[in-house]
């Protein structure tokens, strides 16, 4: 799941899969803006065959935390 939720973070921002580690946050990447961030609960949202709430999606702003969410997400 890890290395799913790198890879398609730098699909969505446009960035090497590989710069993306456990302390990325929004501010650390150029394109992470409101549409960006969007595109990502959308990527996410088809991948893992979920759907988040409004309170998740405005939650997303760093790795750990969109790891988190979808472990839990998946899991239950």
């Amino acid at each position: 799941m890890e290395e799913q939720l790198k890879e398609i973070m730098g699909a969505v921002f446009n960035v090497d899969p590989s710069v993306i580690d456990e302390n990325t946050a929004a501010g650390d990447l150029e394109k992470w803006d409101s549409l960006h961030h969007m595109n990502l609960v959308a990527a996410l949202e088809e991948a893992f065959d979920i759907e988040f709430d409004e309170e998740e999606m405005l939650s997303l702003m760093n790795y750990k935390l969109i790891l988190l969410t979808l472990q839990e997400k998946v899991q239950s």
